[in-house]
């Protein structure tokens, strides 16, 4: 591979055995991932390799073929598995030799801490002869930089709070400086109730014309389907112009179904929605066991305008707290319009606040039938005008389905709010 094809691609290689056998999560690789994304560098490759020189040789080679920039992370600790450095001097046939300037980062690291400097400790500022230091705040292990073949390699501590500083902070600003990196800016679209299929259709005509520098990927998750749309090129504002139109086209689409942008939660906006009108709201929920009450009360201030919460899993607590008629429990059953609206009605009457959300279903594996399987869930939200309801079939996991109704319960509060705003 020429060098040209090799610009401005970037490869990670995560070290060590604890990721090739789950036991530890590769967080690093993600984070890092993300962070290159952001900053217009591309991402072609993640690779794992456990604790031998022969796998982190074979790592590099493969590397230097194909990338700019290769981030290695993981083995730079004091103990004997971890062999990192050792395996970058033979890699590059140079010797360990002692660096002043890492040394005196542990010194001080160890005097604002009160702790004793070992040896072995001293040993982590033995690094290979031909690197340049990158200085770590957050612990022992220096990061180093090198460069060869037309490519950087830079090996970084795998603790994350020892790397990411270090990344962040010292890295991708010298890459930026130093390099040529495209401009890329992106939006992120979050839609909900709505599936991806369905939202794919919605949007195919707009997604065929966009520009050749712009991508759009949809990243769904239960009850949300976030749109990115990203674009790059060596001229930001123009980058930035073109992206606030092609987000201003899917807006005159897709107005139903969009909520938020740049990764807000559901709770976040309903949030802002509640405390812009001066509203107040409580939940009364069977299924989803309080999830919602959750939601709403993990923002900062809902005490401003979340009133409470019933968690009405038994019929009788249904009768009792929320004045839903023990005739219409047998008549309708538990999961059905008239008992989720009775259950609204009654619990905004109960607690004296402008909207009430209540959600009765089935959250399943088991307790489904013919007519009611597993996922059916009947939402309502009652104002002082009435009372809306709505059916949802969502599927067959417990866990996902108790997600997505909270977050279905969220949006008919946002929707009835938007109507009102």
């Amino acid at each position: 591979m020429t060098v040209s094809h090799k610009i401005n691609r970037a490869e990670i290689i995560s070290i060590g055995d604890e990721l090739l056998i789950g036991q530890v999560v590769n967080s690093n690789a993600a984070w890092m991932g993300e962070q290159l994304f952001l900053n217009g560098i591309s991402l072609h490759w993640i690779t794992t390799v456990g604790d031998t020189e022969e796998a982190i040789h074979q790592a590099l080679h493969n590397a230097l073929d194909r990338s700019q920039f290769i981030f290695l992370t993981g083995g730079l600790g004091p103990t004997s598995d971890d062999i990192t450095k050792t395996a970058l001097c033979s890699f590059f046939d140079v010797p360990l030799v002692f660096n002043q300037q890492a040394y005196d980062q542990i010194v001080a690291l160890f005097s604002r801490r009160g702790f004793p400097l070992t040896e072995r400790n001293r040993l982590q500022a033995m690094l290979p002869s031909n690197c340049t230091t990158i200085a770590n705040q957050n612990g022992t292990a220096s990061g180093m930089w090198f460069e060869y073949q037309d490519s950087i390699i830079v090996s970084m501590p795998g603790v994350p709070f020892e790397m990411k500083p270090m990344f962040e902070k010292q890295l991708l600003p010298t890459i930026k400086s130093r390099f040529n990196v495209s401009s890329y800016l992106f939006k992120t679209v979050m839609t909900t109730g709505v599936g991806e299929s369905f939202l794919a259709d919605r949007i195919r005509e707009w997604e065929q014309q966009l520009p050749s520098n712009f991508r759009l990927a949809y990243l769904p998750q239960p009850g949300i389907v976030r749109l990115r749309i990203g674009g790059q090129d060596s001229d930001k504002e123009k980058v930035r112009h073109e992206l606030n139109n092609l987000v201003a086209g899917l807006q005159q689409l897709i107005p139903e179904f969009i909520y938020g942008y740049d990764n807000q939660s559901l709770e976040e906006v309903v949030s802002s929605l509640l405390s812009r009108q001066g509203k107040t709201v409580a939940t009364a929920e069977s299924c989803t066991g309080g999830y919602i009450a959750h939601l709403l009360t993990s923002i900062v201030g809902s005490s401003t305008y979340f009133k409470g919460s019933v968690v009405a899993y038994a019929n009788e607590i249904k009768t009792a707290l929320l004045g839903v008629p023990q005739i219409m429990l047998l008549q309708y059953g538990a999961v059905s319009q008239q008992v989720a609206e009775a259950m609204a009605i009654g619990l905004r009457k109960r607690f004296e606040t402008d909207f009430a959300v209540a959600v009765t279903g089935i959250a399943g594996p088991d307790g489904g039938t013919a007519g009611k399987p597993v996922g059916t869930v009947w939402i309502a939200v009652a104002d002082k005008t009435g009372v809306q309801s709505s059916i949802f079939h969502l599927g067959d996991l417990r866990m996902v389905n108790i997600r997505r109704a909270a977050l279905a319960a969220l949006n008919m509060l946002r929707l009835e709010l938007v109507k009102k705003d």
